[in-house]
């Protein structure tokens, strides 16, 4: 294993042994002799670290000079697991670095038992995009994912007297040394307020959101190591943050607490994995905080076309593919189409063109009732001008429905982005299959049910982006690490290959 070997950031035992003394040393004000076990561990990652970020920005200086077409995964959840031995193991240091801390009196097994799972998420959906950032970095494709940076994770259970109890999961407690923050990348996101129009010059009509609330996304970037590759992609999370955090008025005037306020609401958006939304302002806070983290997502995403870049517009599906990991991102849709109308005065025509042919969506369940909608009303308080541009969406997609099937009333029914019973409600997943040139299942029994059964109207009006992906792991964490006995015999019997080429393993029949 060559990649990250040959950084510059030497791999001898010499060397890991001198960073990580340092690290104890320098970063962590502690001594060798009196260490904890908890300082070893941050030193120990972050001398790893060290050497993959080195791998990392000569990945971003690669991407930039080549002009490459980059993927951007949008997930509420990343389940990532711990990171020290994964990426011990990606990094192809994993042995040399055991046998420097055994030489200074440390077992690394020890070690990576002290580090907690990162709260960003709680099953299928996140471990799935998280096999995914691993395998777009093994395979050596530019790709970046997105996601929140949550203070707390769902929660950890215990049981007392028989009965189960839920604790916060504080995971960021003792901080994390993967993490590294980019305050230079901070976002603005815009909520409420409300539309106004205006005409141009021209006498052209264009619209305006104004007397918004603002919240500012920070950025926390940790890098996703590829198995024996040169390629080191990032996890960017966004953390919610008051645009002013303390009013210094009202701390004059006697009200401490209230001072604080904003700062206070601000924090709830990215403070806990999937607020209850038993209560309507539960289900303002989920849509706050998915809405947040899109336009934060997006917001870089064209800052990086628009300065990276001197293309036109059209040429943004070539540079930039998004994958929508469920409905949650899907505001994506209408927040791309209004920033190219708004902002950049695209005519709707081609804005929709882009956007179609920038996003992907894959879907997780294929139950109606568990398919996300949101209130129209609730759209129309925190996001007025995203409801005007789904309504446009839906008014011109009802006249492509209308000339099909001239007169079908259950047919505009059933693919309609507005479900009209029991209260006008936005229909996020026919968002997302009618934003994207191609909607997949996660099994092949899951696509057929999908074109047949869930979507079957869509399926109709457009076979051709309807297609499987079955859902795969991280083998390398799932067999060589939690089996290593196992993938000995397998290298034994059929090489090593198999760790980066999983097709190889069929050379075991």
């Amino acid at each position: 294993m060559e990649a990250l070997a040959n950084c510059a950031v030497l791999n001898t035992l010499d060397s890991l042994k001198l960073s990580i003394t340092n690290h104890l040393r320098f970063t962590l004000g502690a001594y060798v002799e009196t260490a904890s076990e908890n300082d070893w561990y941050v030193a120990t990652s972050l001398a790893v670290r060290d050497r993959v970020m080195e791998r990392s920005t000569q990945s971003r200086r690669q991407h930039r000079a080549q002009g490459v077409r980059r993927v951007h995964y949008l997930s509420l959840e990343y389940l990532m697991g711990r990171l020290l031995e994964n990426n011990l193991r990606n990094a192809g240091i994993y042995d040399a670095t055991k046998e420097a801390l055994a030489e200074m009196g440390k077992n690394l097994d020890d070690l990576v038992q002290k580090e907690p799972d990162m709260g960003l998420g709680n099953g299928g959906l996140g471990r799935l995009a998280a096999c995914f950032m691993d395998s777009l970095s093994t395979m050596d494709l530019p790709a970046i994912g997105y996601g929140i940076h949550y203070e707390f994770g769902l929660f950890r259970q215990e049981f007392v007297n028989g009965k189960q109890v839920e604790h916060p999961d504080a995971w960021m407690r003792d901080g994390s040394p993967w993490k590294i923050a980019r305050p230079s990348y901070r976002q603005t996101v815009h909520l409420y307020g409300h539309v106004i129009q205006k005409f141009d010059e021209f006498g052209r009509p264009h619209h305006e959101w104004v007397e918004t609330k603002c919240l500012l996304g920070l950025p926390w970037d940790i890098p996703i190591v590829g198995y024996d590759s040169n390629t080191v992609n990032v996890l960017r999370l966004w953390q919610a943050q008051a645009d002013e955090d303390f009013n210094f008025k009202v701390f004059n005037e006697g009200s401490y607490i209230e001072a604080l306020r904003e700062k206070a609401i601000a924090e709830t958006v990215s403070k806990v994995l999937y607020p209850n939304d038993a209560t309507e302002s539960g289900k303002e806070l989920r849509l706050v905080q998915q809405y947040f983290f899109v336009a934060c997502s997006l917001a870089d995403i064209v800052r990086r076309f628009k300065g990276g870049y001197d293309l036109p517009w059209s040429e943004f599906p070539a540079k930039a593919a998004v994958q929508l990991n469920d409905t949650h991102p899907a505001v994506a849709i209408p927040e791309l189409m209004r920033i190219l109308l708004d902002e950049e005065k695209l005519e709707w025509s081609q804005a929709w063109d882009i956007c179609q042919k920038t996003f992907s969506y894959t879907n997780h369940t294929l139950l109606p009732e568990a398919l996300e909608t949101w209130s129209a009303a609730l759209f129309e308080r925190v996001l007025p001008r995203h409801l005007q541009i789904i309504y446009e969406i839906n008014r011109r997609f009802m006249d492509v429905v209308e000339a099909r099937w001239p007169g079908d009333g259950e047919k505009k029914r059933a693919l309609s982005l507005i479900e009209e019973s029991g209260g006008k409600k936005v229909r996020m997943a026919h968002m997302s299959v009618l934003g994207s040139h191609a909607t997949n299942g996660v099994a092949a029994l899951h696509t057929r049910l999908l074109c047949e059964r869930l979507f079957p109207e869509f399926f109709e009006l457009y076979p051709e982006r309807f297609l499987n992906l079955t859902n795969g792991v991280t083998f390398r964490r799932w067999l060589d690490v939690c089996n290593p006995e196992l993938s000995s015999l397998i290298t034994e019997s059929i090489g090593a290959g198999w760790l980066k080429d999983s097709t190889k393993l069929i050379a075991l029949d």
